[in-house]
Protein backbone atom coordinates (compact mmCIF):
# COMPACT_ATOMS: atom_id res chain seq x y z
CA UNK A 1 0.00 0.00 0.00
CA UNK A 2 1.54 3.32 -1.07
CA UNK A 3 2.08 6.06 1.49
CA UNK A 4 -0.06 9.18 1.27
CA UNK A 5 1.89 12.37 1.77
CA UNK A 6 0.58 15.91 1.97
CA UNK A 7 2.49 19.15 2.36
CA UNK A 8 2.20 21.47 5.31
CA UNK A 9 -0.35 24.11 4.33
CA UNK A 10 1.03 27.64 4.77
CA UNK A 11 -1.04 30.82 4.85
CA UNK A 12 -0.01 34.43 5.45
CA UNK A 13 -1.93 37.04 7.40
CA UNK A 14 -1.02 40.73 7.41
CA UNK A 15 -2.36 43.10 10.03
CA UNK A 16 -3.11 46.79 9.29
CA UNK A 17 -0.75 49.63 10.22
CA UNK A 18 -1.43 50.45 13.87
CA UNK A 19 -2.01 53.93 15.30
CA UNK A 20 1.55 54.26 16.59
CA UNK A 21 3.00 53.39 13.19
CA UNK A 22 0.73 55.90 11.47
CA UNK A 23 1.59 58.58 14.03
CA UNK A 24 5.30 57.98 13.48
CA UNK A 25 4.91 58.34 9.72
CA UNK A 26 5.58 54.73 8.73
CA UNK A 27 4.22 53.48 5.41
CA UNK A 28 3.02 50.13 4.10
CA UNK A 29 5.56 48.14 2.06
CA UNK A 30 3.49 44.94 1.68
CA UNK A 31 1.03 44.12 -1.10
CA UNK A 32 -1.37 41.18 -0.64
CA UNK A 33 -2.83 39.65 -3.80
CA UNK A 34 -5.57 37.50 -2.27
CA UNK A 35 -6.78 36.20 -5.63
CA UNK A 36 -3.44 34.66 -6.60
CA UNK A 37 -2.14 33.96 -3.09
CA UNK A 38 0.86 36.24 -3.60
CA UNK A 39 2.67 38.53 -1.15
CA UNK A 40 4.99 41.24 -2.45
CA UNK A 41 7.29 43.22 -0.18
CA UNK A 42 9.48 46.12 -1.28
CA UNK A 43 12.69 47.31 0.32
CA UNK A 44 12.12 50.87 1.62
CA UNK A 45 15.89 51.50 1.80
CA UNK A 46 16.60 50.70 -1.87
CA UNK A 47 14.10 52.34 -4.20
CA UNK A 48 15.18 50.57 -7.41
CA UNK A 49 15.41 47.07 -5.89
CA UNK A 50 13.02 44.56 -7.42
CA UNK A 51 10.28 43.74 -4.85
CA UNK A 52 10.38 40.23 -3.37
CA UNK A 53 7.38 38.06 -4.26
CA UNK A 54 6.16 34.85 -2.59
CA UNK A 55 3.24 32.53 -3.33
CA UNK A 56 1.37 30.64 -0.61
CA UNK A 57 -1.65 28.36 -0.24
CA UNK A 58 -3.72 31.34 0.88
CA UNK A 59 -3.23 34.88 2.12
CA UNK A 60 -5.36 37.12 4.30
CA UNK A 61 -4.99 40.87 3.91
CA UNK A 62 -5.57 43.68 6.42
CA UNK A 63 -9.35 43.46 5.94
CA UNK A 64 -9.60 39.73 6.71
CA UNK A 65 -12.27 38.62 9.17
CA UNK A 66 -11.70 36.15 12.00
CA UNK A 67 -14.55 33.95 10.73
CA UNK A 68 -13.05 33.70 7.25
CA UNK A 69 -9.60 32.87 8.61
CA UNK A 70 -11.14 30.07 10.69
CA UNK A 71 -13.30 28.63 7.92
CA UNK A 72 -10.48 28.52 5.39
CA UNK A 73 -7.63 27.33 7.62
CA UNK A 74 -8.83 25.61 10.80
CA UNK A 75 -12.22 24.17 9.77
CA UNK A 76 -10.81 21.39 7.52
CA UNK A 77 -8.26 20.41 10.19
CA UNK A 78 -10.93 20.13 12.91
CA UNK A 79 -13.08 17.99 10.60
CA UNK A 80 -10.11 15.67 10.09
CA UNK A 81 -9.48 15.42 13.84
CA UNK A 82 -13.08 14.29 14.32
CA UNK A 83 -12.34 11.51 11.81
CA UNK A 84 -9.34 10.35 13.86
CA UNK A 85 -6.42 12.26 12.33
CA UNK A 86 -3.91 14.36 14.25
CA UNK A 87 -4.01 18.05 13.40
CA UNK A 88 -1.84 21.05 14.22
CA UNK A 89 -2.49 24.73 13.65
CA UNK A 90 0.28 27.09 14.66
CA UNK A 91 0.89 30.81 14.36
CA UNK A 92 4.37 32.15 13.65
CA UNK A 93 5.72 35.67 13.27
CA UNK A 94 7.46 38.71 14.70
CA UNK A 95 6.31 40.15 18.03
CA UNK A 96 3.26 42.37 17.55
CA UNK A 97 2.05 40.94 14.22
CA UNK A 98 -1.19 39.49 15.57
CA UNK A 99 -0.47 35.83 16.34
CA UNK A 100 -2.49 35.79 19.56
CA UNK A 101 -5.27 37.77 17.84
CA UNK A 102 -5.39 35.04 15.19
CA UNK A 103 -5.25 32.12 17.62
CA UNK A 104 -7.33 33.48 20.54
CA UNK A 105 -8.79 36.87 19.59
CA UNK A 106 -11.31 38.53 21.90
CA UNK A 107 -14.46 37.04 23.41
CA UNK A 108 -16.49 40.20 22.94
CA UNK A 109 -17.75 40.92 20.38
CA UNK A 110 -18.01 37.28 19.18
CA UNK A 111 -16.88 38.31 15.68
CA UNK A 112 -13.38 38.87 17.10
CA UNK A 113 -13.00 35.36 18.51
CA UNK A 114 -9.93 33.57 17.20
CA UNK A 115 -9.25 30.05 16.03
CA UNK A 116 -8.98 28.36 19.44
CA UNK A 117 -12.38 29.39 20.87
CA UNK A 118 -14.08 28.77 17.51
CA UNK A 119 -12.89 25.16 17.53
CA UNK A 120 -14.83 24.58 20.77
CA UNK A 121 -18.24 25.27 19.25
CA UNK A 122 -17.29 23.52 16.02
CA UNK A 123 -16.35 20.27 17.78
CA UNK A 124 -19.43 20.04 19.96
CA UNK A 125 -21.83 21.07 17.18
CA UNK A 126 -20.45 18.25 15.05
CA UNK A 127 -20.72 15.79 17.93
CA UNK A 128 -24.39 16.72 18.47
CA UNK A 129 -25.12 16.04 14.81
CA UNK A 130 -23.31 12.70 14.66
CA UNK A 131 -25.09 9.39 14.22
CA UNK A 132 -26.44 7.67 17.33
CA UNK A 133 -24.06 4.75 16.89
CA UNK A 134 -21.10 6.98 17.77
CA UNK A 135 -19.94 7.98 21.25
CA UNK A 136 -17.35 10.64 21.98
CA UNK A 137 -14.93 11.52 24.74
CA UNK A 138 -13.31 14.97 24.63
CA UNK A 139 -10.29 15.96 26.73
CA UNK A 140 -8.08 19.03 26.92
CA UNK A 141 -4.59 19.90 28.10
CA UNK A 142 -2.85 23.28 28.11
CA UNK A 143 0.88 23.84 28.45
CA UNK A 144 3.46 26.53 27.89
CA UNK A 145 7.14 26.39 27.06
CA UNK A 146 8.82 29.19 28.98
CA UNK A 147 12.61 29.61 29.04
CA UNK A 148 12.94 26.00 27.81
CA UNK A 149 10.81 24.73 30.70
CA UNK A 150 7.47 23.00 30.15
CA UNK A 151 4.68 24.07 32.51
CA UNK A 152 1.18 22.66 32.91
CA UNK A 153 -1.13 25.69 32.75
CA UNK A 154 -4.05 23.70 34.18
CA UNK A 155 -2.12 22.23 37.11
CA UNK A 156 -2.58 23.34 40.72
CA UNK A 157 1.15 23.90 40.79
CA UNK A 158 2.21 25.46 37.50
CA UNK A 159 5.80 25.88 38.70
CA UNK A 160 6.39 22.14 38.30
CA UNK A 161 8.66 21.42 35.33
CA UNK A 162 7.44 18.61 33.09
CA UNK A 163 9.51 16.33 30.89
CA UNK A 164 9.07 15.20 27.29
CA UNK A 165 8.85 11.46 26.73
CA UNK A 166 8.51 9.35 23.59
CA UNK A 167 6.46 6.20 23.17
CA UNK A 168 7.43 4.06 20.15
CA UNK A 169 3.73 3.42 19.41
CA UNK A 170 2.09 6.78 20.18
CA UNK A 171 4.95 9.25 19.73
CA UNK A 172 5.84 12.31 21.79
CA UNK A 173 3.99 13.02 25.05
CA UNK A 174 4.45 15.08 28.22
CA UNK A 175 4.87 13.06 31.40
CA UNK A 176 2.34 14.00 34.13
CA UNK A 177 0.52 16.58 31.96
CA UNK A 178 -3.02 16.94 33.30
CA UNK A 179 -5.98 16.11 31.06
CA UNK A 180 -9.56 17.16 31.75
CA UNK A 181 -12.69 15.56 30.39
CA UNK A 182 -14.93 18.16 28.74
CA UNK A 183 -18.67 17.93 28.15
CA UNK A 184 -19.52 21.26 26.48
CA UNK A 185 -17.92 24.33 24.85
CA UNK A 186 -18.29 26.43 28.00
CA UNK A 187 -16.17 24.00 30.04
CA UNK A 188 -13.50 24.21 27.35
CA UNK A 189 -13.60 28.01 27.43
CA UNK A 190 -13.16 27.94 31.21
CA UNK A 191 -10.03 25.80 30.86
CA UNK A 192 -8.64 28.16 28.23
CA UNK A 193 -9.27 31.21 30.45
CA UNK A 194 -7.80 29.50 33.50
CA UNK A 195 -4.66 28.56 31.61
CA UNK A 196 -4.44 31.99 30.03
CA UNK A 197 -4.29 33.58 33.47
CA UNK A 198 -1.32 31.38 34.36
CA UNK A 199 0.61 32.09 31.19
CA UNK A 200 3.87 34.05 31.31
CA UNK A 201 3.25 37.48 29.83
CA UNK A 202 5.75 40.33 29.86
CA UNK A 203 5.80 43.74 28.23
CA UNK A 204 8.32 44.62 25.53
CA UNK A 205 8.76 47.91 23.74
CA UNK A 206 7.08 46.41 20.67
CA UNK A 207 4.01 44.92 22.32
CA UNK A 208 2.70 45.70 25.80
CA UNK A 209 0.89 42.35 26.04
CA UNK A 210 3.56 40.27 24.37
CA UNK A 211 3.43 36.55 25.10
CA UNK A 212 6.80 35.52 26.49
CA UNK A 213 6.19 31.81 26.03
CA UNK A 214 5.05 29.30 23.43
CA UNK A 215 1.69 27.76 24.30
CA UNK A 216 -0.01 24.55 23.19
CA UNK A 217 -3.71 23.89 23.80
CA UNK A 218 -4.44 20.26 22.95
CA UNK A 219 -7.88 18.76 22.34
CA UNK A 220 -8.20 14.96 22.14
CA UNK A 221 -11.35 13.49 20.59
CA UNK A 222 -11.88 9.76 21.12
CA UNK A 223 -14.66 8.22 19.02
CA UNK A 224 -16.28 4.81 19.44
CA UNK A 225 -18.46 3.75 16.52
CA UNK A 226 -20.54 0.57 16.65
CA UNK A 227 -20.50 -1.11 13.22
CA UNK A 228 -22.35 -4.45 12.91
CA UNK A 229 -22.01 -4.98 16.64
CA UNK A 230 -18.26 -4.28 16.65
CA UNK A 231 -16.57 -1.31 18.30
CA UNK A 232 -14.38 0.82 16.06
CA UNK A 233 -12.27 3.38 17.97
CA UNK A 234 -10.43 6.37 16.50
CA UNK A 235 -8.43 9.03 18.34
CA UNK A 236 -7.81 12.50 16.91
CA UNK A 237 -5.53 15.06 18.56
CA UNK A 238 -5.69 18.76 17.76
CA UNK A 239 -2.69 20.92 18.68
CA UNK A 240 -3.39 24.66 18.76
CA UNK A 241 -0.05 26.44 19.07
CA UNK A 242 0.60 30.14 19.71
CA UNK A 243 4.34 30.68 19.29
CA UNK A 244 6.07 33.53 21.11
CA UNK A 245 7.18 36.30 18.78
CA UNK A 246 10.58 36.52 17.17
CA UNK A 247 12.23 39.88 17.84
CA UNK A 248 15.41 41.92 17.76
CA UNK A 249 16.69 43.18 21.10
CA UNK A 250 17.71 46.47 19.50
CA UNK A 251 14.01 47.17 18.87
CA UNK A 252 12.50 45.77 22.06
CA UNK A 253 15.14 47.24 24.41
CA UNK A 254 14.86 44.04 26.45
CA UNK A 255 17.05 43.75 29.56
CA UNK A 256 17.32 41.38 32.52
CA UNK A 257 14.62 38.70 32.56
CA UNK A 258 13.08 40.01 29.33
CA UNK A 259 16.42 39.64 27.58
CA UNK A 260 16.86 36.07 28.87
CA UNK A 261 13.34 35.24 27.66
CA UNK A 262 14.03 36.74 24.24
CA UNK A 263 17.27 34.78 23.84
CA UNK A 264 15.45 31.52 24.64
CA UNK A 265 12.53 32.39 22.36
CA UNK A 266 14.80 33.27 19.43
CA UNK A 267 16.93 30.18 20.01
CA UNK A 268 13.93 27.83 19.90
CA UNK A 269 12.55 29.56 16.81
CA UNK A 270 15.96 29.30 15.14
CA UNK A 271 15.98 25.58 15.90
CA UNK A 272 12.48 25.33 14.42
CA UNK A 273 13.86 26.99 11.29
CA UNK A 274 16.74 24.50 11.21
CA UNK A 275 14.27 21.60 11.44
CA UNK A 276 12.20 23.05 8.59
CA UNK A 277 15.33 23.51 6.46
CA UNK A 278 16.52 19.96 7.16
CA UNK A 279 13.13 18.50 6.29
CA UNK A 280 13.09 20.13 2.86
CA UNK A 281 16.76 19.46 2.12
CA UNK A 282 16.92 16.11 0.32
CA UNK A 283 20.61 15.75 1.26
CA UNK A 284 20.06 16.16 5.01
CA UNK A 285 20.59 12.96 7.00
CA UNK A 286 19.70 14.43 10.40
CA UNK A 287 16.63 16.37 11.55
CA UNK A 288 17.59 18.35 14.71
CA UNK A 289 14.28 17.83 16.59
CA UNK A 290 16.16 17.26 19.87
CA UNK A 291 17.93 20.63 19.78
CA UNK A 292 15.01 22.35 21.53
CA UNK A 293 11.88 21.38 23.43
CA UNK A 294 9.73 23.35 20.98
CA UNK A 295 10.84 21.21 18.05
CA UNK A 296 10.34 18.06 20.12
CA UNK A 297 6.77 19.15 20.85
CA UNK A 298 6.18 19.84 17.14
CA UNK A 299 8.07 16.76 15.92
CA UNK A 300 5.00 14.88 14.74
CA UNK A 301 3.51 18.04 13.21
CA UNK A 302 6.50 18.61 10.94
CA UNK A 303 7.31 15.56 8.88
CA UNK A 304 5.11 13.17 10.87
CA UNK A 305 1.60 11.77 11.23
CA UNK A 306 -0.28 15.07 11.30
CA UNK A 307 -2.26 17.42 9.08
CA UNK A 308 -0.59 20.80 9.69
CA UNK A 309 -1.39 24.42 8.92
CA UNK A 310 1.10 27.22 9.58
CA UNK A 311 -0.28 30.75 9.81
CA UNK A 312 2.59 33.20 9.33
CA UNK A 313 1.73 36.68 10.59
CA UNK A 314 3.46 39.77 9.24
CA UNK A 315 3.37 43.52 9.80
CA UNK A 316 3.10 45.95 6.86
CA UNK A 317 5.31 48.81 8.10
CA UNK A 318 8.54 49.89 6.41
CA UNK A 319 10.66 49.69 9.59
CA UNK A 320 9.86 45.96 9.86
CA UNK A 321 11.13 45.10 6.37
CA UNK A 322 13.89 42.75 7.55
CA UNK A 323 11.61 40.84 9.95
CA UNK A 324 8.77 40.61 7.42
CA UNK A 325 11.09 39.28 4.72
CA UNK A 326 12.56 36.78 7.19
CA UNK A 327 9.09 35.50 8.13
CA UNK A 328 8.09 35.10 4.47
CA UNK A 329 11.25 33.15 3.68
CA UNK A 330 10.72 30.97 6.76
CA UNK A 331 7.13 30.26 5.71
CA UNK A 332 8.12 29.63 2.10
CA UNK A 333 10.42 26.79 3.24
CA UNK A 334 7.76 25.32 5.52
CA UNK A 335 5.29 24.76 2.67
CA UNK A 336 7.67 22.18 1.19
CA UNK A 337 7.48 19.89 4.26
CA UNK A 338 5.71 16.61 3.59
CA UNK A 339 3.69 14.88 6.32
CA UNK A 340 2.13 11.42 6.30
CA UNK A 341 -1.20 11.76 8.13
CA UNK A 342 -3.17 8.63 8.87
CA UNK A 343 -6.19 7.80 11.03
CA UNK A 344 -5.33 6.56 14.52
CA UNK A 345 -7.41 3.39 14.60
CA UNK A 346 -5.14 0.34 14.91
CA UNK A 347 -7.15 -2.25 16.92
CA UNK A 348 -3.89 -3.91 18.02
CA UNK A 349 -2.72 -0.67 19.63
CA UNK A 350 -2.85 -0.89 23.45
CA UNK A 351 -3.53 2.85 23.60
CA UNK A 352 -6.63 2.45 21.42
CA UNK A 353 -7.91 -0.33 23.70
CA UNK A 354 -7.37 1.94 26.67
CA UNK A 355 -9.40 4.69 25.00
CA UNK A 356 -12.14 2.18 24.26
CA UNK A 357 -12.34 1.30 27.96
CA UNK A 358 -12.39 4.99 28.91
CA UNK A 359 -15.34 5.64 26.61
CA UNK A 360 -17.24 2.64 28.01
CA UNK A 361 -16.56 3.73 31.60
CA UNK A 362 -17.74 7.23 30.77
CA UNK A 363 -20.96 5.89 29.21
CA UNK A 364 -21.61 3.79 32.32
CA UNK A 365 -20.99 6.83 34.51
CA UNK A 366 -23.57 8.98 32.72
CA UNK A 367 -26.04 6.12 32.33
CA UNK A 368 -25.91 5.70 28.55
CA UNK A 369 -25.24 1.98 28.70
Amino acid sequence: MSKKFECVRVVIRCRPLNDTEKKDGHVCIVNMDTKNGQVTVRNPKVADEVPKQFTFDQIFDTQSLQENVYNQTAHPIVESVLEGYNGTIFAYGQTGTGKTHTMEGKDDPPTLRGIIPRTFDHIFQRIENMAKNKQFLVKVSFLELYNEEIRDLLSKNIKNKLEIRENPDTGIYIKDLSKFMIENPQEMREKLLHGRENRAVGATAMNQDSSRSHSLFQITVETNEIVQGQSHVTVGKLNLVDLAGSERQSKTHATGDRLKEAININQSLTTLGNVISALVDNKSQHIPYRDSKLTRLLQDSLGGNTKTVMIANIGPADYNFDETLSTLRYANRAKQIKNEPKINEDPKDAQIRQFQEEILNYQLKVGEV
